[in-house]
């Protein structure tokens, strides 16, 4: 070989290795983050079916992405979950050891905690929340005696001062825009807050009764109606893709659902289209809705490299008629006992849907356990940042399992779960430990009730032979036992989940209690 050839050959060669080197999830990623309310795992065609919801949009977009088969939220109800989400921390650390805030409730995540949205925003993304907060945030009060008391429905005209900003807001903690409402679309007040600011007057009273149309009474605001609320914040939500689509940076949108969590209200063009009941036309609503943002990204052509991530904040809730819905063969929990609320997996294992074509591959399936906290260690992941020990202490990067060649490095190795009523359950592999003797939640056997009386302490199952949960094999598998509580307790007094420093838990709810979780091996 002559000396030139010899020294282009030598020069394309590092070419090529450079080329091949280079970071083949780079420019960073868009992230969608849409998250449901009260949707459960059978409600969708790819996880159940057996089931008799039509949801061609969303099997469309499980067919051009990955579907988790074992996925879990922190807990069964919404507030804790949506606290995970964003902080990578379970629930029962902070303040809320269980039950859910109210749409008067103060801002419940520490303005110094890391978000995900604090996180991406630090390192260049534009960052946006759209849709129902439940979080809580600080109103404008009337009266500063009124600061740190609770606010009863009743009171909030008197006590709440619409004219001015909130604080505490979801600004405070990565958001660059914010727009939705504070709380469940069945808690006053029902307004819409723009970067801390009211976006109309609040003069109405509204309220409704009935079996799935129901809110609570309470002050509206002049541009809020119940039923346009979901297709509002899809809109929104299209319009904030499609402005991001023309600038250079990556963006974050946390799209929460308000649906379909009561009040259960299809829009008139889907009312009666499953021929089930009005939850079933309403999670039609909301699949059409996913394609037609599916399509957009498509339209503007990020697609390739925006991460779509769809799933739920708990199992579906009773209000849906799980009778009605049974009587025409189709179950919300699928093949899994219990509903919304419970320690069961009805209450926790949702649907969970990711779509990423730059870096996954389409028609992929994975049987990994994952978990909603684990969203900002996999953002982190993703952009090669190194959490802190207070940063995402249960979190662990769900980036492994997005391909078989790597999904073994996945660090996840078990799983907390937490009900209603606070109660708790762990799972590592095929068994699930119940610290509880009933549902934990709503679901029979109810906690302090008689039909709770006389059963064993605690519940053990082996969810690969026994997924309905109706064998308690407790007392009967000790060493398994004894690791589970072992790995608890741990979880417990270390403050985390994940390798690091030791942290602290809260050590009390908002009413004052004192909570003791391990008291119950007293």
């Amino acid at each position: 070989m002559k000396k030139p050839y010899y020294f282009l050959f030598i020069f394309f060669f590092i070419i090529a290795i450079i080329s091949c080197s280079e970071d083949p999830i780079s420019p960073p990623p868009n992230i969608i983050y849409i998250l449901a309310d009260d949707l459960g795992y059978g409600d969708l065609g790819v996880y159940n079916e057996e089931g008799k919801i039509k949801t061609p949009h969303l099997n469309q977009m499980a067919n051009e992405g990955m579907v988790f088969m074992d996925a879990h939220t922190s807990s069964s109800v919404c507030t804790p979950t949506r606290y995970g989400i964003l902080t990578g921390r379970y629930n029962w650390r902070s303040p809320i050891k269980k039950g859910v805030l109210t749409g008067t409730s103060n801002g419940l995540i520490p303005q110094k905690r890391t978000t995900v949205a604090s996180l991406l925003k630090s390192m260049g993304y534009c960052t946006a929340f759209i849709g129902k907060w439940h979080l809580g945030w600080n109103w404008a009060l009337n009266d500063s005696t009124f600061i740190n008391t609770p606010i009863k429905d009743s009171e909030i005209f008197d006590k709440i001062d619409f004219s001015k900003n909130i604080t505490n807001s979801p600004n405070d903690i990565g958001f660059e825009y914010a727009y939705g409402h504070c709380g469940s679309l069945d808690m006053p007040p029902y307004v819409y807050v723009e970067n801390e600011k009211i976006t109309a007057p609040v003069k109405n009273i509204t309220g409704r009764q009935g079996d799935y149309h129901w809110w609570r009474e309470g002050p509206t605001a002049d541009d809020f109606e119940h039923e346009r609320v979901t297709p509002h914040l899809f809109d929104k939500a299209e319009a904030y893709i499609s402005e991001m689509s023309e600038k250079e940076k990556p963006f974050f949108l946390y799209l929460p659902l308000p649906s379909p969590h009561t009040p259960i209200l299809p829009t008139e063009e889907w009312r009666g289209k499953s021929r089930l009941n009005p939850y079933a036309d309403f999670v039609m609503q909301i699949d059409y809705r996913m394609g037609r943002l599916n399509r957009l990204l498509n339209k503007l052509n990020i697609t390739e490299n925006t991460i779509v991530i769809f799933t739920s904040d708990n199992g579906c809730s009773p209000k849906a008629n799980f009778n009605v819905l049974k009587a025409k063969g189709h179950n919300p929990s699928g093949i899994y006992r219990g509903h919304k609320a419970d320690i069961f997996e009805g209450g926790h294992r949702v649907p969970f849907i990711i779509k990423w074509p730059k870096k996954i591959t389409a028609g992929s399936i994975s049987h990994k356990t994952i978990c909603t906290v684990d969203l900002l260690a996999t953002c982190a992941d993703i952009l090669e940042v190194k959490l802190t020990h207070q940063e995402g202490e249960d979190s662990f990067s769900m980036l492994p399992t997005f391909s078989k060649k790597t999904e073994n490095n996945y660090q996840r190795t078990f799983t907390i779960h937490h009900s209603f009523y606070g109660s708790f359950a762990i799972r590592k592999g095929d068994y699930k430990f119940i610290f509880c003797a009933d549902s934990g939640g709503w679901s029979y056997p109810r906690p302090n009730k008689k039909e709770a009386n006389n059963l064993p302490k605690f519940q053990l199952y082996n969810l690969k032979d026994d997924p309905g949960e109706l064998m308690n094999l407790y007392g009967q598998q000790p060493v398994i036992e004894n690791e589970l509580i072992s790995l608890f307790k741990n979880a417990i007094q270390n403050g985390r989940t994940t390798p690091g420093k030791p942290q602290e838990n809260f050590k009390t709810h908002f009413t004052t209690e004192k909570w003791e979780p391990l008291a119950i091996f007293n």
